[in-house]
């Protein structure tokens, strides 16, 4: 009896502490999502340079509750960003990484794109018209590489708070460096960053 009843005990301790440890991880990804969404919010105003406030920062933890397995649905800032990055630069360098994130950004700050993360990178139908290859590509957009889904939201989280500069000298649209598009020749070339070729408008609007 001593012995089922410690038995008994020591389960429901692992299931308490286990239920402890998902109540906190569910927290932070709430957390993280709402900051990200003030983040966004912030950004989408063209021009608006404003850092947020220490309380307003994504800390790492909070980011990595979000959508942890890299399979959950594109609803919020910081998902829709980190699987932007890793399906158009996983595997590059780190520049290279966070130059695609800050097109994004560029994007979401200029008035001829849409006001937040998600409907930059969905823009146009899922299904070969649109802006990022990996969302009208037809093959699954989960996340595959755990180290490199990791990485992904860490830049994603550092991109979203302000704390990385933008190297791609403010541009809207990007090419891997072994294609050549027909929009590439109405666009002015800004920068070269590992795989890929960065441009802006000569005039500022959007095509």
């Amino acid at each position: 009896m001593i012995r089922t009843t410690g038995f008994a005990i020591c389960i429901a301790t692992i299931l308490f502490v286990g239920s402890g440890l998902a109540w906190s991880q569910s927290q932070r990804a709430e957390s993280a999502e709402v900051k990200a969404e003030a983040l966004e919010q912030s950004s989408s105003s063209e021009g608006d340079q404003t850092h947020p406030s220490p309380s307003g920062v994504i800390t790492k933890p909070e980011a990595q509750a979000v959508d942890p397995a890299g399979e959950m649905p594109l609803d919020d800032a910081l998902t829709c960003l980190a699987r932007t990055i890793y399906w158009e630069a996983r595997g590059e360098e780190t520049a290279g990484i966070e130059a695609i994130a800050h097109v994004v950004m560029n994007r979401l700050g200029h008035e001829g794109f849409p006001d937040t993360i998600c409907e930059v990178v969905m823009q146009g139908s899922e299904q070969g018209a649109c802006q990022f290859s990996w969302w009208c590509d037809g093959l699954s957009d989960d996340a595959q590489e755990e180290e490199a889904y990791f990485l992904a939201k860490e830049i994603a989280r550092k991109t979203l708070n302000k704390q990385l500069q933008d190297r791609t000298g403010g541009a809207l649209y990007f090419h891997r460096k072994d294609v050549t598009p027909q929009w590439s020749a109405e666009y002015l070339r800004t920068v070269v960053i590992g795989r890929h070729i960065f441009y802006k408008p000569d005039d500022g609007a959007a095509k």
